[in-house]
């Protein structure tokens, strides 16, 4: 007798159910990694190293992850994939490049007569440590590719990781310099690694990893399957190519080599990406904009704030207006919304483009949902939207406050209506002028 094939329901509430184990069982994972290289460290140069060590490494890693994450103001990414991102340089990265790095001495010791850390650090490092980085971008590519937006996205995601790679990285270097040569000065110990590694270098491991994540956010804004395997396999190439240089320059190199490859190299790549974020930010801005004047025209958003979401000024502004007015949650809630109308703003330009990927019409139900909910924290907000009424709320029009039920069903559960093969409905083609989320104009 045939087993009953289970109900959609059923297999809804199976798939969040792993949606949950599975991050958290990762994270689990991962700590238990930290605390394995946690135990290898003290083992090897003792807890009072590792804790200086942890310290040093802690003031370098805040300000390259600050620096991230202020490039990713328009649509920042979710929190929680960051913070895996970064778990998995600072612990899975780490301890699997360990393992690998170790047989890469090996051979080289038979390959170079005995000198296999000169091998380790040129050739076997930067190929297993970039490959290691590299594996969470891949994954986020093959699994959530909807989460790039454009090379900036890459860019971010990359920084994150290889953020938490150079701290564990770092921490082993700081101890092992505090034991040989203690706190010391600018020319020796601690100190002057931390001039090297802190203030000449915090994003030398970001800057490799990022080669690898430019080509990954390029492939995934692209149709051409070309494009989808030369973007990551030339950025890790990339990745690989600048990360040898930079231990041929500290390790085989004289004090001249590092500076020559310092100034000539790093340098004017550092500059080149400074230039790539400012002209990718200014073609995010440009999508938004153009987006945001047919969804007032839906009244999805209120046509007054086309102006105040088409800029980061403009946003920045809003918000500190709110903020002084009403007070942090009205901001906190202005800010969802924010967020909110430019993701959908980004898929509703990937769609026209034919590149948001076979469920773009399920996202973009989901985005719309989530747009009107958002507003309706933002509408329950006193002075977040709009000018008021009598009663201290933002006037809404008739078929904006429709939407806003909606949205307000949408938030209790109700499941949308299933099409013909019993999947939930999807909205109207962005491109129908007449597409309100489900609610026809009357």
């Amino acid at each position: 007798m045939t087993a009953a094939a289970p109900s959609p329901a059923r297999k809804r509430t199976e798939q969040r159910r792993w949606t949950v184990l599975l991050p958290v069982a990762a994270l689990i994972v991962l700590g238990v990694c930290g605390l394995v290289l946690l135990g290898l460290g003290t083992s090897k140069v003792g807890l009072a190293p590792i804790l200086v060590g942890a310290a040093a490494s802690l003031l370098p890693v805040m300000a390259v992850l600050s620096a991230y994450l202020w490039l990713d103001r328009w649509e920042p990414e979710p929190a929680k994939i960051l913070l895996f991102g970064f778990a998995w340089g600072a612990c899975g990265a780490t301890i699997t490049s360990l393992v690998f790095n170790q047989t890469a001495q090996v051979i080289g010791e038979l390959i170079n007569d005995g000198d296999g850390a000169t091998f380790a650090a040129v050739v076997g490092a930067p190929i297993v440590e970039e490959a290691t980085k590299g594996v969470f971008l891949i994954a986020l590519f093959l699994r959530r590719r909807h989460e790039f937006d454009g090379a900036v996205d890459g860019l971010v995601y990359a920084g994150v990781v290889a953020a938490g790679f150079a701290f564990t990285e770092n921490i082993y270097y700081f101890a092992r310099v505090f034991v040989d040569s203690g706190l010391g000065d600018a020319s020796s110990g601690v100190v002057a690694l931390f001039i090297l590694r802190g203030v000449l270098s915090p994003f030398a491991h970001p800057l490799f990893t990022s080669m690898l994540g430019i080509g990954v956010g390029l492939a995934a804004m692209s149709h051409k399957r070309g494009v989808r395997i030369a973007g990551p396999l030339l950025g890790y190439l990339g990745a690989v190519g600048l990360h040898s240089l930079w231990n041929f320059s500290t390790t085989v190199g004289t004090g001249s080599t590092f500076i020559n490859l310092y100034f000539l190299i790093m340098v004017p790549i550092f500059a080149g990406m400074v230039w790539l974020v400012v002209w990718q930010r200014r073609r995010e801005q440009r999508i938004v904009a153009e987006q945001l004047p047919g969804m007032a025209e839906r009244q999805w958003i209120a046509a007054s704030e086309v102006t105040l979401l088409a800029s980061l000024q403009g946003r920045s502004r809003w918000r500190r207006t709110v903020r002084r007015k009403a007070g942090d949650g009205a901001a906190k809630a202005v800010a969802g919304y924010q967020v909110a109308a430019t993701e959908l703003a980004f898929l509703r330009h990937r769609m026209a483009l034919g590149t948001a990927g076979a469920d773009a019409d399920r996202r973009h139900a989901n985005l719309l949902r989530s747009l009107l909910a958002t507003r309706v924290a933002a509408v329950n907000a006193p002075g977040a939207l709009g000018a008021a009424d009598g009663a201290g709320r933002p006037r809404l029009t008739e078929r904006a406050e429709r939407t806003v039920r909606i949205a307000r069903i949408a938030r209790q559960g109700r499941a949308a209506r299933p099409d013909a093969q019993g999947r939930p409905g999807s909205p109207t083609s962005p491109n129908d002028p007449d597409a309100t989320g489900g609610v026809r104009r009357s």
